[in-house]
């Protein structure tokens, strides 16, 4: 199983929602950002790489809100989401299409890849 990290990134009483990569496993649906944890590493330290990696931003990794385990027809994974503070002023597209900033009222209108559907059902 492949242990995934994603961060409800807050900014101003929304959250960091972006659109996957068209060429990639799940491509054009959205996610909370974040990616595999690497060996030796905390889903903390993990979770700061990958915003760095994906949208040169950094965060603040405050509260761990809670996993879902989802089973893709091409593999397992294990999505741990935590709340994070955006401490960046700006974040550039990486690795994704695009990204907004949405509340939880808003959720309705993306959609979003089956992991990352669980954290509709966590306080956030």
């Amino acid at each position: 199983m492949i242990e995934v990290v994603a961060g409800i990134i807050y900014k101003e009483n929304r959250f960091l929602i972006a659109q996957r990569n068209l060429k990639k496993s799940q491509g054009g649906f959205w996610e909370f950002p974040g990616g595999k944890v690497e060996k030796g590493e905390t889903y903390e330290d993990a979770l700061k790489r990958e915003i760095k990696e994906e949208f040169d931003a950094d965060i603040k990794v405050t509260t761990y809100v809670g996993e879902n385990v989802y089973h893709y027809p091409e593999k397992d994974i294990k999505l741990i989401f935590y709340k994070a503070k955006l401490l960046s002023e700006t974040i550039k597209l990486l690795e994704h299409e695009d990204f907004r900033w949405i509340t939880k009222v808003d959720k309705d209108k993306f959609e979003f890849s089956g992991a990352d559907k669980a954290v509709f059902e966590f306080d956030i």
